[in-house]
């Protein structure tokens, strides 16, 4: 099977789980802002940082780490949802909220990106 096809695949995977994750958050409650993509875009920035420190620190293949970073996270996260969600929240004269979803969004996805590579390269070191 091709590599492109195994990505395919993967990234299919991916965005079946986002639909699956994003529905059970929603399903939570109504909230004030799009909190189902938010959790998606951070446990699947936190999954990509684990992903890239076990190709860093620990051997993970590069055929492993194109299919779950480029495969499966790149279907399960979903910057382009949150841009939308963050200019529906700006039309709908939240604009507060909206700054707020944006610079929250982004911080937390780059902290969890940043704590998945940092807890391998520890782990790593410690484990030897």
């Amino acid at each position: 099977m091709s590599g492109a096809l195994l990505v395919a695949l993967a990234g299919g995977f991916g965005a079946a789980t986002r639909f699956w994750v994003d529905g059970e958050v929603r399903a939570r409650g109504r909230a004030v802002l799009p909190v189902g993509t938010l959790v998606v875009n951070v446990t699947g920035s936190l999954l990509i940082g684990l992903v890239a420190g076990a190709h860093l620190f620990a051997g993970l293949p590069a055929t492993a780490y194109l299919l779950l970073a480029t495969g499966f996270c790149g279907g399960y996260t979903t910057f382009s949802a949150a841009t939308v969600e963050t200019v529906r929240l700006a039309q709908a004269g939240e604009r507060g909220r909206a700054v707020a979803y944006l610079v929250g969004s982004m911080l937390l996805t780059l902290a969890a990106a940043a704590a998945g590579v940092g807890a391998v390269a520890a782990w790593t070191h410690w484990t030897g």
